[in-house]
């Protein structure tokens, strides 16, 4: 079993930064995928982002070039920096892991982007 904690999130300006993190209970080097997907009210989850074991990235068309993912597996850890923020980037951030034994999410960190 694993759990995720992301943090990070919270009120921004448009055009502001943000950096979440999601934090692993134990090792993510089984982890050949994580991904950051995000939800906001009344809409559907969507992916953000993705990094696989060997560092390869993918994006949503709505981030590209405004968002960044990475994942440090020695401090057990995936980050996505957002620059750029928007308003409709608004939503609650959810970090997801699989691996061939297991799927998990984290329970999510709010970013709110308003003036």
């Amino acid at each position: 079993q694993v759990q995720f904690w992301e943090s990070g999130g919270g009120l921004v300006q448009p055009g502001g930064s943000l950096r979440l993190s999601c934090a692993a209970s134990r090792s993510i080097l089984s982890f050949y995928l994580m991904n950051w997907y995000r939800q906001a009210p009344g809409k559907e989850r969507e992916l953000v982002a993705g990094v696989t074991g060997g560092g390869t990235t993918n994006y949503a068309n709505f981030v590209k070039g405004r968002f960044t993912i990475w994942r440090d597996n020695a401090q057990n850890t995936m980050y996505l920096q957002m620059n750029s923020l928007k308003p409709e980037d608004t939503a609650v951030y959810y970090c997801y892991g699989e691996s061939r034994e297991t799927l998990a999410w984290g329970q999510g960190t709010q970013v709110t982007v308003s003036s």
